[in-house]
């Protein structure tokens, strides 16, 4: 069993930067794929990004690519998000997630998630 808690959320004007942390519970973190998803009032949950276990290598999507990094400190249990010139419509509740060894961009694939942290960007 693997508890997720995000923080890190808050208002942010366009063109800031906020980072995001997910702290994880367990002795086997360095085996997770971590993933980054949101969802905004009215749509679908949306992936953001995923950092695979093992060589963490990172993928992201399309509408974040070039402006948010994601990484992670096994030693602390911890996956970072860092979200940079960011724009109103990156306003979301943002949700780790975590699927043992491979993880895709799809939300179906991770057994575990946090309870989400609110990110809201004004203009």
């Amino acid at each position: 069993q693997v508890q997720l808690v995000e923080s890190g959320g808050g208002l942010v004007q366009a063109g800031g930067s906020l980072r995001l942390s997910c702290a994880a519970s367990g002795r086997t973190f360095s085996t997770y794929t971590m993933g980054w998803f949101r969802q905004a009032p009215g749509k679908e949950r949306e992936f953001v990004a995923r950092i695979i276990w093992g060589g963490g290598r990172t993928y992201y999507g399309d509408s974040v690519k070039g402006r948010f990094t994601t990484s992670r400190d096994n030693a602390k249990n911890t996956v970072y998000l860092q979200m940079d010139s960011l724009k109103p419509e990156d306003t979301a509740i943002y949700y780790c997630a975590a699927r043992q060894y491979y993880g895709s961009a799809n939300a179906g694939d991770y057994n575990y998630w946090g309870q989400g942290t609110q990110v809201t960007v004004s203009s």
